[in-house]
């Protein structure tokens, strides 16, 4: 089973870079009628959505919060152990976008660094990956990038998918810390490649490189089946990663979705029996980020931290792959958050 625990690591910061550009799905959307829109907004909360211009990548919105979380957490970019860039929209097939970011971050040459190719379960990947290098391997600081840019992939005269999806990156910084009890970090991962067709973008990669079909350059979704996946994984996800760590849910602070459609994780709440209050939302104001979307949350999501105390925050991750993962971490009174926009 792909179950850890981690001890020996904790955050230092987590900061979040959304695009400046707003768009207003209900006021903004010409390719379908007001009505059909407002029915899509209703189910799914995507009021605004925050789009890239053109140039502008993942990794560059992943740079800028990577240059806030090393100011915040106090490290100097030599002092940087690993870089970890999860992402599904690089910048190029190669060389990997981690490896640009190393050199715009002026990170050593002593720096690992690597992509890790997963979308709406990466996050908690990511800090899994982070946590065992600082907790078992001896580095002592890891920065974890998770950034997409998913509006640069959907098909505006595709309604399943044109009015989701927002775009933004993020940066945390993992270290080495002392153990201490409570803070211990506990992960759970599953796969289920049967499903690798229901989202999809079929062309560009190497199994068709250059399709004359152009739609097929642009992602594909079969929404009804994503749902039942998801409802049917998640509450069994939830449940697994409270037993394995020995927690109960009361003494959960927060539940951080990843930020799929307002209706899914409201559904999810009620079958967990799940507190609203622990359940924070920002899809409505930046719509579906992909992955980014649970660091983005973490820093924008109201996370009540006003009475200086740790929080115990479970992570959850769904979707493309079919792949779906936990991440029950501690995050520190100390631990900098903070949510920015791009700047050129």
């Amino acid at each position: 089973m792909a179950r850890m625990r981690i001890r020996g690591a904790r955050i230092s910061a987590v900061v979040a870079c959304v695009p400046p550009r707003v768009f207003d799905n209900v006021n903004d959307t010409s390719n379908f009628s007001k009505e059909d829109v407002r029915k899509v907004v209703a189910m799914a909360g995507v009021k605004r959505r925050r789009l890239v211009e053109d140039g502008v990548c993942s990794s560059d919105l992943c740079i800028a919060a990577a240059r806030e979380s090393l100011m915040l957490a106090r490290w100097a970019p030599e002092t940087v152990d690993a870089l970890i860039m999860v992402t599904q929209t690089p910048d190029y097939f190669l060389p990997s976008a981690s490896c640009v970011i190393q050199k715009e971050l002026g990170l050593s040459d002593a720096c690992a660094a690597f992509d890790v190719g997963l979308g709406c379960s990466g996050y908690p990947y990511g800090l899994w990956l982070a946590g065992m290098m600082v907790g078992h391997q001896g580095l002592n600081r890891v920065l974890v990038l998770h950034g997409d840019t998913p509006s640069k992939y959907a098909d505006q005269a595709d309604r399943s998918v044109s009015l989701l999806f927002g775009d933004c990156g993020s940066a945390t910084s993992v270290e080495a810390g002392d153990s201490v009890e409570n803070t211990d970090w506990f992960f759970a991962h599953h796969t289920d490649g049967n499903g690798y067709k229901e989202m999809i973008i079929e062309a560009g990669g190497f199994r068709d490189r250059f399709s004359g079909e152009t739609r097929k350059h642009y992602v594909k979704m079969n929404g009804a089946n994503v749902f039942n996946f998801t409802i049917k994984r998640i509450p069994s996800l939830v449940e697994e990663t409270l037993l394995f760590s020995g927690e109960v849910k009361e003494n959960i602070d927060y539940f951080i979705f990843h930020q799929s459609n307002e209706f899914i994780i409201r559904h999810l709440a009620k079958k967990l029996a799940l507190e609203l209050d622990k359940v924070p939302l920002t899809l409505g104001e930046f719509g579906n980020t992909g992955g980014p979307s649970i660091p983005l949350t973490i820093t924008r999501g109201g996370l009540n931290r006003w009475d200086d105390r740790p929080l115990r925050l479970m992570l959850l991750g769904y979707g493309v792959g079919l792949s779906w993962s936990s991440a029950l971490i501690t995050l520190e009174a100390e631990t900098k958050l903070k949510s920015l926009e791009f700047k050129k």
